[in-house]
């Protein structure tokens, strides 16, 4: 039976085909003849328990320049739409918290991938510690003699914000970095909340690999390779995808997280792994689709459709 189906994302026009997750999911939907509505957080709108949105039925090709076409907006009821698709990039701030809330309202009578209250309550730098045997030695803090320790013991580290995306202001501070107090100010200035400092993993040169879960099972992996002199390994940030294979160990942490990601109702969920430890767990808009598709990997916006559809059904 076809679906309902509506995107809650960045407008259509700003987007990237080439590595959007959720214009493969959309392509996707749209062949299997589910019917497609788009529309942007802002427009989301909540009186008592009824959410609304101004919607737009949408059409996409996958041209680039010409990959999307518009229908006439509306006002409706998200509680009309069988599925939600809650796809806005980060950042994960009071914006996002709020639109989490909102959907919240109509989920699961109307399916949100990802479940909303849980996409809320598992914010990707902080959810990954529910793992802290799978992670390199990690410290969430803003305090400066909780950092100088940890740097006095760990030596080399990473320094980022805690709810920093798509490889912005990541920083590698050495043993003897003089620009190291400098960072700390500069980090005290911007960011409220604490920060995530880890042990820098010297084998991110080869690779930070991306493995992509639909319904806590392993659907497809990229390696992401930094630019020449950049530690980030964001596609965003100059990354390169390569084809990558589980090693035993990537099997295991896959195994691990699998029946966590499942009871939240966490669909599409995408770890970043390197040198064997996990280091994030994505569960607000993970990206990865298309480039696992590109390389030769499964069809994964196949694989999160089979899953959804079984949903609706039961």
């Amino acid at each position: 039976m076809p679906l309902k189906v509506a995107v809650q994302m960045d407008h259509i026009s700003s987007i990237n085909i080439a590595g959007d997750s959720a214009f493969a999911l959309m392509l996707e939907a749209q062949r299997r003849g589910h019917a497609l509505y788009h529309y942007t957080p802002d427009r989301l709108a909540l009186t008592g328990d009824t959410v609304t949105a101004t919607v737009e039925p949408v059409e996409v090709r996958d041209e680039a320049g010409n990959h999307f076409s518009l229908g006439e907006g509306r006002h409706a009821d998200l509680a009309e739409m069988d599925v939600i698709l809650m796809r806005q990039d980060p950042p994960f701030d009071m914006a996002y918290v709020a639109a989490t809330h909102m959907l919240e309202k109509i989920h699961p009578k109307t399916l949100v991938v990802n479940d909303p209250a849980h996409v809320r309550n598992a914010p990707e730098k902080l959810f990954v510690t529910n793992f802290a045997d799978l992670m390199p030695p990690t410290l969430i803090t803003r305090d400066k003699a909780a950092i100088d320790a940890f740097r006095a013991e760990h030596g080399d580290i990473v320094m980022k914000p805690l709810f920093g995306h798509g490889g912005a202001a990541v920083f590698r501070v050495t043993r003897d970095d003089l620009n190291y107090g400098s960072l700390y100010d500069f980090f005290a200035v911007t960011f409220r909340e604490p920060w995530v400092i880890q042990r820098f993993l010297p084998n991110v040169s080869k690779g930070d690999k991306r493995i992509l879960l639909v319904d806590g099972e392993f659907a497809g992996a990229v390696n992401r390779v930094p630019a020449e002199g950049d530690l980030r390994s964001n596609m965003v940030r100059g990354g390169a995808a390569t084809e990558a294979e589980l090693t035993e160990r990537e099997r295991e942490i896959c195994a691990r997280l699998g029946p966590a990601l499942r009871e939240r109702g966490l669909i599409l969920v995408g770890i970043d792994v390197i040198d064997g430890y996990l280091t994030e767990i994505n569960v607000t808009a993970p990206t990865g689709i298309r480039a696992v598709k590109r390389l030769g990997g499964p069809d994964i916006a196949a694989k999160v459709w089979d899953v959804v559809e079984a949903k609706r059904r039961g």
